[in-house]
């Protein structure tokens, strides 16, 4: 089997919806299982109607109604007329979503998040299976809770592999094209969970690894995956082949390319992974996979924007050692801030992180008790893998380096602009 996932962008509309079924006709069908995301910004508008439900009770029906509209919009432009069944199934899905509205108890975020942002997935797998019908493709749709089961760590379950792998290998027809969500799950108690960050493209894998697919592929609005952002470099190249150890590494230095999560259980039984264009079905895209780190073997430049550089020195000047670094980190874990570059020397310590939450100022107050601390706010950390002299030199063109690292592959710069 190969497996396909349409992220909300290939299905943001109408025309999305038809361009799938252009893609699935250019590139075949038999023995396809297709994941899918919610639709477009769905899942953004779902957590502004969880944060009404908590916050703003006011303004909960509206946001609520915002969610309806954009969809029954689509399907009144798909489909001809409002007796098509697809009216009935998705009124079911918003009736099931008020009456959670009307009758949840639980006071628990996550919970309560999981429960709710999950009809984003189920609505656009069900207008995508309709739509297909009307097309005379035949196509199986399955609720994906009924086969990835996790545990009850809501917004970022983890997969139950031996229950999992049974309920997919006795339970999908290999025959026929199945429809399926990303990002979903359920538990033990059959209570809605969310997989976490790229949680359709794990999701995608996870089907894939279970059965012992011949592919994976990511359908996506740009070419394949390039050596670098081109929203902020020029000249961005497309990657022809990377290795899964690469993708990794990519992955692991901020590139938006595939999470971690996603190739290990690929990487597992060597299924290759696709990142191809929806735009451009028969163009080759990026074949992630067992072989040459990269084809072709250029730099590939990766940047995280609105980065903070902290600094901590002993007061004494005594050795900062094991036990200060166990301590320093353990307040980042507590603090929730992200760590992407780490450099120390025998009374200093310094690294590049992402306050995400906003704790700063209360981890700094702690620090300030122990050691000397000094900080850039706004940053940019830019890494080059596999870099040149060339690459180097263009990406400090104009900025102040404030710290430098350099290994066999890899170069890290933490800069400020000059004019900021």
């Amino acid at each position: 089997m190969r497996v396909f996932k349409f992220g909300g962008a290939s299905i943001k509309d109408a025309n999305g919806v038809r361009n799938v079924y252009d893609v699935l006709q250019k590139v075949g069908y038999d023995d396809v299982l297709i994941i899918v995301s919610a639709m477009g910004k769905t899942t953004n508008a779902i957590e502004v109607v969880i944060k009404d439900y908590f916050d703003q009770a006011k303004s909960l029906q509206a946001s609520v109604q915002e969610v309806k509209k954009y969809h029954y919009e689509i399907i009144m432009d798909l489909f001809d007329t409002e007796n098509h069944p697809v009216f009935k199934q998705v009124n079911h899905l918003f009736g099931e979503l008020d009456h959670f509205l009307n009758h949840n108890k639980s006071p628990n975020y996550s919970f309560v998040y999981d429960q709710m942002v999950s009809y984003g997935e189920l609505l656009s797998s069900t207008i995508l299976s309709h739509y297909f019908t009307s097309q005379n493709i035949q196509n199986n749709w399955i609720d994906v809770r009924n086969f990835i089961k996790t545990d009850s760590n809501y917004r970022d379950a983890s997969v139950n592999w031996e229950v999992t792998q049974k309920n997919i290998s006795n339970g999908i027809q290999k025959k026929v094209l199945n429809i399926t969500q990303g990002f979903i799950g359920s538990d033990e108690n059959n209570f809605t969970t969310t997989l976490g960050r790229e949680g359709s493209d794990y999701s995608a894998a996870i089907f894939a690894y279970c059965l012992n697919a011949e592919s994976v592929t990511i359908w996506k609005d740009v070419p394949g995956v390039m050596n670098a952002d081109p929203r902020y470099f020029e000249n961005a190249t497309l990657l022809n082949h990377i290795s899964y150890r690469e993708a990794i590494e990519l992955a692991f230095y901020g590139a938006t390319v595939i999470h971690p999560k996603t190739l290990q259980p690929l990487q597992r039984k060597e299924i290759p992974l696709l990142v191809k264009s929806f735009i451009n079905p028969v163009l080759p895209g990026t074949t992630v996979s067992k072989g040459a780190d990269l084809e072709p073997l250029l730099p590939c430049f990766i940047v995280k924007r609105d980065q903070l550089l902290l600094s901590l020195s002993s007061i004494d000047f005594s050795f900062i050692m094991e036990e200060n670094i166990s301590e320093i980190f353990k307040l980042l874990h507590e603090f929730k801030m992200k760590v992407s570059l780490i450099q120390n020397s025998a009374i200093s310590f310094s690294v590049c992180i992402e306050d995400k939450y906003g704790n700063f100022d209360a981890l700094k107050a702690i620090l300030s008790k122990k050691f000397k601390v000094s900080y850039n706010e706004n940053v940019s950390l830019y890494t080059i893998r596999h870099f040149d002299e060339k690459a180097k030199t263009e990406i400090e063109k104009n900025k102040s380096v404030l710290l430098k690292q350099i290994s066999r592959e890899t170069l890290q710069l933490v800069t400020k602009e000059m004019n900021s």
